[in-house]
């Protein structure tokens, strides 16, 4: 499918999941005057687009990978790699929101207090703070445009333990998903890096963008901080190159970041503690 060909489907998609959710709302209320079997049709319209996108971006994840784009590492300091495509492609089950190579990581620093663990009974959430990577700050993977910023939502607490996590994949993902994107990527920014290749950062702490649309950043440059908004377990950064700015239509490109690689889940790096300060 060509971009204009997944937009077009992308919106078809919304509107029939629109349309599945106003008929079950109408069903509470009024006799509808139809089956109840015909109230199915939008959602399964909805779901076979989802199938047929999901269908034409994994042939062509297989059959035209493009080439690894060589960047500068978007953070400073002890990580963990997680939901890396160094194990699977696509890394986080689904080429949706061009997130085909993404990769998530969290902060694992030598001192001070420790990222916390899962948790299977308690506490059921825990303030973001208690999180080394809340409030680290993302950095400009090379010299680039922003083309789009968002700040307007907020950090919410974490979803790392079972109930929490089980909230998350069952409710508020669904309805994040009916917001649309903005909704499960949260607070992110979006650079131009030339070439026809883009880098999105998710889940972008409120409150602390440096940048805006329009600006120019060199690589190494603060950005902002990361948080913990979206569709979000804990603070967290979700990276990812794509093949143009619209997370809706946008197909995943690969990554390697320099003196790093692709590191694969659970693996640790470390990045000198160098940054260039905001101007």
């Amino acid at each position: 499918m060509s971009i204009r060909q997944r937009r077009l489907a992308r919106g078809l998609q919304y509107l029939l999941w629109l349309i599945f959710f106003a008929d079950v709302v109408a069903g509470f209320l009024v006799d509808l005057p139809y089956p109840l079997w015909a109230g199915w049709i939008p959602l399964l319209g909805a779901i076979g687009i989802s199938l047929a996108l999901h269908r034409d971006l994994s042939h062509r994840a297989r059959t035209e990978p493009p080439a690894p784009v060589e960047i500068e590492p978007p953070v400073t300091g002890r990580w963990s790699a997680l939901n890396s495509p160094a194990d699977k492609v696509p890394s986080h089950g689904t080429h949706s929101l061009g997130q085909t190579y993404a990769i998530d990581i969290v902060a694992e620093p030598e001192e001070g207090p420790k990222r916390p663990a899962f948790a299977w009974l308690w506490p059921i959430a825990r303030r973001n703070k208690a999180f080394p990577a809340f409030g680290a700050p993302l950095l400009a993977v090379s010299d680039a445009t922003v083309v789009h910023t968002e700040d307007s939502q907020r950090d919410h607490l974490s979803r790392n333990s079972l109930a929490a996590l089980v909230y998350l994949m069952v409710i508020e993902s669904a309805v994040r998903s009916l917001g649309g994107a903005h909704r499960i990527v949260g607070n992110h920014i979006v650079l131009d890096l030339g070439g026809g290749t883009y880098a999105m950062y998710a889940h972008v702490q409120r409150g602390s963008l440096a940048v805006r649309a329009g600006d120019r950043v060199e690589a190494g440059q603060v950005m902002a901080r990361c948080g913990n908004s979206g569709n979000s377990t804990e603070p967290h950064v979700h990276f990812q190159l794509m093949d143009g700015p619209d997370l809706g239509t946008a197909r995943g490109v690969p990554f390697r970041w320099s003196g790093v690689g692709v590191p694969a889940g659970g693996e640790t790096f470390t990045v000198g503690e160098e940054a260039v300060p905001v101007p």
